[in-house]
């Protein structure tokens, strides 16, 4: 982990003791249980609270954050080198202001 949001999560985490309990399971078990309690935050179509979106979706990017660098992957990186794989499968030209799925265009 390299920004100062990293170095500030790795030494919260640290500081804790809490490492030992951030296998790859369980922190991806985390980012599913905290990407619910986002979904939560629109249920029932009323405007969410901005807050609570925030707080909860800082909970999934945490996770996220953790789980990559427990696996050794540069979070950035894969999101870039998953980019290039999704941008080969809906060309701009064919998919601009569809939603189909890849092999629907």
């Amino acid at each position: 982990m390299g920004t100062a949001a990293n170095q500030a999560l790795r030494s919260f985490i640290e500081e804790r003791d809490w490492a030992q309990f951030h296998t790859p399971e369980n922190l991806a078990k985390s980012i599913s249980i905290e990407a619910g309690e986002l979904l939560e935050c629109f249920q029932w179509g009323s405007p969410p609270d901005a807050s609570r979106v925030s707080e909860e979706l800082a909970d999934v990017l945490t996770y996220c954050m953790l789980l990559a660098d427990r696996l050794g992957v540069d979070p950035e990186q894969i999101v870039l080198d998953k980019l290039e794989v999704t941008r080969a499968k809906y060309p701009a030209d064919v998919a601009r202001g569809r939603s189909d799925k890849y092999d629907q265009l």
